[in-house]
């Protein structure tokens, strides 16, 4: 044996190369590096030809903007112009009314500041960034000139020059040296995604459901892609189509998984598996391949079983509810391929649909409230203490209050700040006084930022140092401070770094002392909104349904996340919020139908029936609106009897969530108590 573990040990060469491939960046990350870097210098030597006063935030934007796709780097650059141009209108618009009144200035940009922050919360993506711009520009605009407020006017429009130099020197470099296409790069996650999908439902319809704590975990595979999704939409003239095939995709995998989840649950409550429910599950399985499965002909043919059944005497709801979750796997599956071939080929989909985020209104109000707060006592605090450069502390504080605020876990943003602040401060000094020494040459500039820049881009790929990375790459050309004449005032500079440090301090406390939340309170807002979302549903103002879908697997997945304890109260406490979801989609669904079917007097009581019953939540009055609808579904013609099969699927699964879970429901206030 000792012999045997000599010869298969790794020798030192292999040790080596192992080590180096493990510290050294891909060549992907250096190309990364290399366009930001380019387009910094750029950007620079732009704003320097043309005089910009600030001619280092052109260079700023550009790391901002860094991103290693052309699609997000893109969409996150329309944004932030739009951003810009909303906070420097802002800017003017306060100077001009509270110029000559220091306290009502800070005041109103502190209340500007949440309120953004607050919009930024409900926003997606770079949506939400832009809002949030819109907020810190007013300080970088308005608070840093609060001693000249005569210079305001021309502030803002060098500003938004230069940030329109940074979008038009990262474009340029992107697209001249061929930055990978987010559609491209989507593709292969997407298809993974498609098979992970595949093979949850393969393992569900043939043994049994693997429980809410698997499907959690493929919400969150299919959920990371969102963002890319949304950026596809301004790469190419046909970007709009490609992105509308992304959301589709991901849309019709979180309909897989439930259809999947609710065809086995129905199946298991049947006494006995009728041969038209075993063949759905054999066509089902048959649609989990990773071949090229017909989903359209399986549609038809199961769209054929559930027709069959709703016409039949003998047929039970539950076997017309298996069915019909079926079907509704089927036709999913057929959105996923449409949607799959619209992105690579960039035909139109069969359909374009929204893939909504879940917010929650407490935790908008909080967040808004914390960037306020800490902006404010900041102001209160520099103010007491006489310190000079207040703005500028001010500026930074509110820039990292705002880019925490939208940040997935702000505690951990703050953490990269905190340890990225410094290592800013130190990078900047030692290039400023230690590389240029009193230089004035650009090309010096250009060669003396490249080391830096090339490491920040390095952490900024890695997930667990992003956040470092970023604002390494971001507070080190703020610190560095380019200008033509380049000045080296050691004082000031020593004066900045210790403001942005101690602005990264202030974020650090803030985020864990000023109205924190905690993951108890995170699960309790979100049980809040769901029972808020399953009243409206229950109403009839549940909305679209195939928006529901993706808005409730986003709360699903916010909910696990903050999900603790034992592994069987995480997955009894998953279980419950994964019901109330199923309850408050079958209520949309349900009116939805009721709203599609023909007035007709022998459907007409049944329809009163089931919508007072949604309303009321009586599931006897749903039980007996199902067998109404039964008993007429006969006289109709075949697309009533699909509406009424689909109802009916729908109805069943309401009526059986309130009965399993009335005591949730009660407590929740949805029941009303027995």
């Amino acid at each position: 044996m000792s012999g045997l573990s000599a010869e298969t040990r790794p020798s030192p060469a292999d040790r080596v190369l192992s080590f180096v491939e493990r510290i050294v960046p891909p060549l992907s990350a250096w190309a990364f590096a290399l366009r930001i870097w380019l387009a910094m210098v750029l950007a620079l030597y732009a704003g320097f030809w043309l005089q910009l006063f600030g001619a280092s935030s052109a260079a700023v934007c550009v790391a901002i903007l860094a991103q290693p796709k052309r699609g997000q780097a893109l969409s996150k650059a329309l944004y932030r112009f739009l951003g810009t141009l909303a906070g420097g209108a802002i800017s003017i618009l306060l100077i001009g009314a509270f110029g000559q009144d220091r306290v009502l200035l800070l005041v109103s940009v502190a209340t500007w500041l949440g309120l953004c922050v607050f919009v930024a919360h409900f926003l997606q993506d770079t949506r939400a960034y832009g809002a949030m711009l819109a907020g810190f520009t007013v300080a970088i605009v308005a608070v840093a000139h609060i001693d000249t407020p005569q210079v305001v006017f021309e502030a803002a429009i060098d500003r938004v020059a230069a940030i329109t130099i940074g979008i038009v020197a990262i474009t340029f470099i992107n697209d001249a040296l061929a930055s990978p296409s987010t559609w491209r790069t989507l593709r292969k996650p997407l298809s993974e995604a498609l098979s992970a999908t595949r093979a949850f439902a393969r393992e569900t319809l043939s043994r049994a459901d693997p429980g809410s704590e698997r499907a959690a975990a493929l919400i969150r595979q299919i959920a990371v892609m969102r963002a890319d999704a949304s950026a596809i939409g301004g790469e190419l003239d046909d970007g709009a189509r490609r992105a509308a095939g992304a959301r589709s995709t991901i849309a019709a995998l979180y309909a897989m998984a439930a259809a999947s989840r609710a065809f086995t649950a129905a199946a298991a409550l049947l006494d006995r598996e009728s041969e038209a429910v075993a063949e759905a599950r054999r066509i089902c399985l048959g649609l989990t391949d990773d071949g090229k499965p017909d989903a359209d002909a399986a549609s038809h043919r199961l769209g054929a079983l559930v027709d069959e059944a709703i016409q039949s005497e003998t047929s039970a709801p539950l076997e017309i509810l298996a069915l019909q979750r079926g079907l509704d796997f089927a036709r999913a599956s057929s959105f996923a391929e449409d949607g799959l071939n619209a992105l690579s080929t960039g035909c139109r989909p069969k359909r374009d649909v929204a893939l909504p985020t879940h917010r929650d209104l407490p935790v908008a109000l909080r967040g808004a409230a914390r960037v306020g707060i800490a902006f404010g006592a900041t102001a209160l605090l520099l103010i007491a203490a006489g310190w000079p450069a207040t703005s500028f502390a001010l500026v930074q504080v509110a820039a990292t209050c705002s880019l925490s605020a939208i940040a997935p876990d702000s505690k951990a943003f703050a953490r990269g700040v905190l340890i990225g602040m410094p290592v800013a401060a130190l990078c900047a000094g030692i290039v400023l006084f230690g590389v240029l020494g009193g230089e004035q040459g650009f090309p010096l500039l250009a060669i003396a930022i490249a080391p830096v820049i090339f490491v920040a881009c390095f952490l900024s790929l890695n997930p667990p140092t992003f956040g470092i990375g970023f604002i390494l790459l971001v507070f080190f050309m703020v610190l560095l401070s380019p200008s033509n004449p380049q000045t080296y005032d050691a004082q000031g500079f020593l004066a900045n770094a210790f403001l942005v440090t101690m602005a990264a301090c202030i974020l650090f406390v803030a985020v864990r002392i000023v109205l924190p939340i905690s993951p108890a309170q995170r699960r309790a807002f979100a049980l809040d909104s769901a029972r808020d979302s399953v009243l409206d549903a229950l109403a009839g103002d549940g909305g679209d349904a195939t928006t529901r879908t993706s808005l409730n697997s986003d709360r699903l997945l916010q909910f696990s996340q903050w999900s603790s304890g034992s592994g069987a109260v995480r997955a009894a406490s998953l279980d419950r919020a994964f019901d109330l979801a199923r309850l408050e989609s079958a209520a949309s669904r349900a009116h939805a139908q009721l709203c599609r079917l023909p007035d007709e007097p022998s459907l007409n009581d049944a329809a009163r029936q089931a919508r007072e019953g949604l309303e009321a939540a009586d599931t006897a009055a749903l039980s007996r609106s199902v067998r109404a609808f039964l008993r007429h579904s006969r006289s109709v013609g075949a697309p009533t009897r699909l509406d009424i099969a689909r109802l009916v699927s729908d109805l069943v699964t309401a009526g059986g969530i309130m009965e399993s879970q009335h005591r949730l429901l009660r407590r929740l206030g949805i029941l009303r108590p027995a």
